[in-house]
């Protein structure tokens, strides 16, 4: 593959340093022209920037700009010339004018090249209209895909924004317009106000024929004035049918209401726009004035209560940013925990409490913290307080422990220091920081002078080291009376081997079956505070049938049940009633089933007997997921197809006794089409194909119209006769969902032909007609091809490794990271070799490849690691199958 010069120029920390260390910038205008991105021959657009800085220090600097072209530079007035000033994707100036007061004015007039990767500026053509729609997506350093500037957090510079786009189109940017000049061409050019000091990767623009609907918030202020933001909620045209703003706007009321009050500081951005866009990357992006968020946000098909429940908490999460990270920003990606922890642990707060969402905590605690668990547990683990030393790395964090474990740490200092400082400590940094980059010290300063507690040890502790702790409980017990009782911290921090000791403040809960049910009958606060603690309250006492350490979720460890407590909830976790301990049981057996302590069966039979009893939508569908992933990764093939066919049943079962038009009925049916690609619930997915109603109130909408034709192509039942029928499906139904719904089906087909082609699409990024595969599309071939036995697929990895280094040279890093991640060989079978031969592969490849960059060794060692799990899982439950030990 040839290299796109400047595809992914890297920064370092120390030169982001040494560049913040010797200029300050003043302005920065950036003029895009988008008035043809109608055409599809056009690659491009031009990027004119004028940057004002002043410089100490040095007479030289570098500016970022990954660019199609630059046409011309100038400096002072003065021509540059771009041959000798530019070098990949860095535009190097000298001559700088130096003296105290001197602004240098940088003006590049260049060329952006559209994006088809979530990155930069991207295009989408909609396939329901036609119509062009773009937008941006910068963090945490893709702005310069898009203009020239200083990319890094500690530049900032108020904005301006000029745009000429069709006249017709909605063109939006952080702030709101202050002019509109109409051309004779059918364009329009928007002059939009400047923006308050704010970070390059938190600018934004948004252009197309959007659909808008408006609103005002109005709140009056403890000064007794008034404060009036301007409200929009934005989704392409063709979803407006289905968009529910008036909702979606009602949360933001809700949630300005709500920081507002916790904050004491006015939302100081203007207007407050939330635009839906398609093919995003990520789940939502905190741009001040004009939040962007994933278009699945919007739902076309029958959403549950969980999906309503996420998409509060993502808006939430968003909003927290208008402080915690827009208002003031960390200095670098280091401390990137300083936003994203804290969105997250106050989004979910609010969400609690300022929504009709009451059960927040208990999805987070279900859900979100697994996915701490998961990243804290990898080899590519990390402190909270991470050492990013380049913006590869960057990209990269933007993980399980920055967020979720963050979050999950933060909810445990809120318990150690009271809730009451943690919000004094915000407002206190608020007000000292804003518009300006802070450290973990920063943070700290405020939080000692609000707690009056020395911060220092707990930090790190918490924040400044790797590895999950373990909670435990031993029992001495005579004359079935308990004569001694402690709970106990274990762990390794798996950078620096060193023994986890970490402050806990959490409750211990003690349950029994009563009356067939199990039940909470006592919760005691306990502080940990190194590795042992004493339980006075279960001395002289007959054991409990469950003892739940971090009953109510207040810290961040996994938990090592002991024997009798696993046994009880083994057989009774259906009849435990209390949400939020429920769902912490069961993401603790899932754990332990990762960790290959729980045979996946026993697991499996906890979920036919247990899930049905959830009443929470989130972890129901969680735990089928789960019991999926168990099956399809955690089993022996031997075990596979019995327990396959066992969980279908079970499923099916539950259908048939959900309420009609429930959100367990659409769960469990979504859950059992995916379920079906191994070849289960053929005569279900056919007659709902067909039309037919087996289950009252169940809607054949069009996520599980697709996830039904995805099963049938990928359980080798979509003659030539359903083929016809799957494309006639997908052309009567333009959509987003249609279109990634229909490559995976056919990518899923088990035919040689089908798989090669998939393979070698995503190797590319190219279909066969060799234009280039979006994001999305990248990602539903790749998911398409992996549903096929290993004797299917294993021939075309000879491809794969040799090309891993040309796949991270060529694409952007997002691109090369759906690409190699989406092919690893993952799904893979416990065989009889010595090495597993995928486990000698990828071996190979990383010892023969030392020099690679850092950041595609992290993806192979992260997807080595997913597979060394699952196949020790396989080994313990082939061992209880034959009796093996």
């Amino acid at each position: 593959m040839q290299r796109t010069p400047g595809q992914n120029e890297n920064l370092t920390r120390d030169e982001a340093a040494w560049r913040a260390g010797t200029l300050r910038m003043v302005s920065c205008e950036v003029d895009l022209d988008l008035s043809t991105a109608q055409d599809p021959s056009v690659t491009g657009y031009r990027s004119l920037t004028t940057l004002c800085f002043t410089v100490h220090g040095t007479t030289g600097t570098f500016i970022d700009f990954i660019h199609e072209s630059v046409q011309s530079i100038t400096l002072n007035g003065a021509p540059v010339d771009p041959a000798k000033a530019v070098a990949g994707s860095r535009i190097y100036l000298h001559g700088l004018a130096a003296g105290d007061g001197e602004v240098n004015t940088v003006v590049i007039d260049g060329h952006a090249k559209y994006s088809r990767s979530g990155e930069g500026l991207h295009r989408y053509v909609d396939p329901a209209d036609g119509q062009t729609y773009c937008y941006t997506q910068f963090e945490p350093a893709d702005a310069r895909r898009v203009y020239a500037n200083f990319e890094q957090p500690d530049l900032k510079a108020p904005f301006t924004f000029i745009v000429r786009a069709p006249h017709h189109w909605h063109v939006a940017s952080n702030q709101s317009p202050v002019r509109v000049d109409q051309h004779g061409d059918g364009t329009a050019t928007t002059h939009f106000a400047p923006t308050l000091p704010i970070s390059t990767y938190i600018t934004t623009v948004l252009a197309g024929p959007y659909f808008v609907a408006t609103d005002t918030y109005s709140r009056t202020l403890p000064d007794g004035s008034e404060l009036a933001i301007p409200l929009n909620a934005t989704c392409r045209a063709s979803l407006a049918a289905h968009f529910d703003a008036a909702n979606i706007l009602e949360l933001t009321k809700a949630g300005l209401d709500f920081f507002h009050e916790l904050f004491d500081y006015p939302y100081p951005w203007g207007k407050y726009d939330s635009a839906f866009v398609p093919e995003y990357n990520l789940g939502a992006m905190e741009n001040p004035g004009l939040v962007t968020f994933t278009e699945h946000y919007v739902f076309t098909s029958r959403a549950t209560e969980s999906q309503h429940e996420a998409r509060a908490n993502t808006i939430m999460h968003e909003m927290v940013h208008m402080w915690f990270g827009d208002l003031v920003t960390m200095a670098w990606w280091d401390d990137l925990w300083l936003k994203e922890s804290f969105a997250d642990y106050i989004g979910t707060l609010a969400n609690a409490q300022a929504t009709e969402f009451d059960t927040a905590w208990v999805a987070f605690a279900n859900r979100r913290k697994g996915w701490a668990y998961v990243a804290d547990q990898l080899p590519s683990t990390h402190p909270i307080v991470a050492d990013i030393a380049d913006l590869e790395a960057a990209k990269q964090n933007f993980d399980g422990i920055t967020y979720a474990k963050g979050a999950a740490v933060l909810k445990q200092l809120a318990a150690y220091v009271g809730a009451d400082a943690f919000r004094d400590a915000a407002r206190t940094y608020f007000r000292a920081h804003e518009y300006s980059n802070t450290t973990l010290a920063d943070f700290l300063s405020a939080l000692a002078a609000a707690s009056g507690r020395d911060m220092g040890a707990w930090s790190d502790a918490w924040l400044r080291t790797a590895g999950v702790p373990r909670l435990g409980i031993e029992l001495d017990i005579v004359d079935s009376k308990i004569t001694a009782a402690t709970l106990t911290q274990s762990g390794t921090d798996p950078i620096t081997g060193t023994p986890i000791a970490h402050p806990h403040v959490l409750d211990v809960g003690l349950f029994n079956v009563v009356d067939g049910a199990l039940a909470r009958t006592a919760s005691h606060r306990v502080e940990l505070a190194g590795s042992t603690v004493a339980l006075p309250f279960l001395l002289g006492e007959a054991r409990p049938d469950l003892i739940l350490p971090n009953d109510g979720d207040d810290t961040y460890a996994m938990v090592d049940f002991d024997p009798v407590s696993l046994a009880t909830l083994l057989a009774h976790l259906g009849t435990l009633s209390d949400p939020l301990a429920r769902a912490s049981c069961w993401a603790a057996l899932w754990n332990m089933v990762r960790d290959a302590k729980l045979p996946a069966p026993d697991f499996l039979a906890a979920v036919r007997s247990h899930a049905e009893s959830v009443t929470e939508v989130a972890v129901f569908t969680q735990l089928l997921t789960q019991a999926r992933t168990a099956i399809t990764h955690y089993l022996p093939p031997v075990l596979r197809d019995a327990e396959r066919a066992a969980l279908a049943e079970a499923i099916t079962d539950w259908l048939g006794r959900a309420e009609p038009g429930s959100d367990k009925q659409v769960a469990a049916a979504r859950a059992l089409a995916v379920l079906a690609r191994g070849g289960v619930a053929g005569p279900l997915v056919d007659a709902l194909l067909a039309g037919e109603q087996p289950h009252p109130g169940l809607e054949l909408d069009e996520d599980l119209r697709w996830a039904l034709w995805q099963a049938k192509a990928a359980s080798g039942t979509l003659d030539e006769s359903a083929l016809a029928r799957l494309e006639a499906d997908a052309a009567a139904h333009p959509s987003a969902v249609a279109t990634s719904g229909r490559l995976l089906a056919l990518a899923a087909r088990p035919e040689p032909a089908v798989k090669k082609a998939s393979f070698t699409a995503v190797l590319t990024g190219r279909d066969a007609d060799g234009s280039a595969l979006s994001n999305e599309a990248v990602s539903a071939i790749a998911a398409g091809f992996q549903l096929g036995s290993r004797e299917l697929l294993d021939g075309y990895y000879v491809q794969y490794w040799p090309e891993l280094a040309g796949i991270w040279e060529s694409m952007s890093i997002g691109m090369a990271t759906r690409v190699i991640a989406g092919l690893f060989p993952a799904a893979q079978d416990l065989g009889d070799d010595a090495v597993h031969p995928v486990m000698a592969r990828v071996d190979g490849w990383l010892a023969g490849n030392p020099d690679a960059p850092a950041a595609l060794r992290r993806i192979l060692l992260e997807e080595r690691d997913y597979l060394a799990r699952a196949l020790a899982a396989q080994r313990l439950s082939a061992g209880q199958r034959l009796g093996a030990g």
